[in-house]
């Protein structure tokens, strides 16, 4: 049953889901209550995974393979903005040498 789920990718379909339900409570969370993390801290993550998803569905279902890579680089790019918003500079050193 699980094997057949994967094979349509219906079960991908449900993770995905779960992801964006997922960021929806963190996100009510962050504004509503003021509670739990910032959604800078997460969200490149999430969407980085949930394409991850998509680009694994794409390629299970045979869809072309512009699709599955679209998929992959939205993943990529949405990785390394969550990188960029993480990245933190060691307190006292500057930005460039002279």
């Amino acid at each position: 049953m699980l094997a057949a789920r994967l094979a349509d990718g219906s079960l991908l379909l449900a993770i995905v889901a779960l992801i964006a339900l997922e960021a929806s409570a963190l996100l009510w969370l962050w504004y509503r209550r003021g509670t739990g993390l910032a959604p800078r801290e997460y969200l490149g993550n999430l969407v980085s995974g949930g394409l991850l998803m998509m680009a694994v569905r794409a390629a299970l279902l045979d869809q072309p393979w512009v699709l599955v890579a679209m998929w992959l680089l939205g993943a990529l790019f949405a990785h390394v903005i969550d990188v960029l918003l993480r990245w933190r500079r060691p307190a006292g050193r500057l930005r460039f040498k002279d």
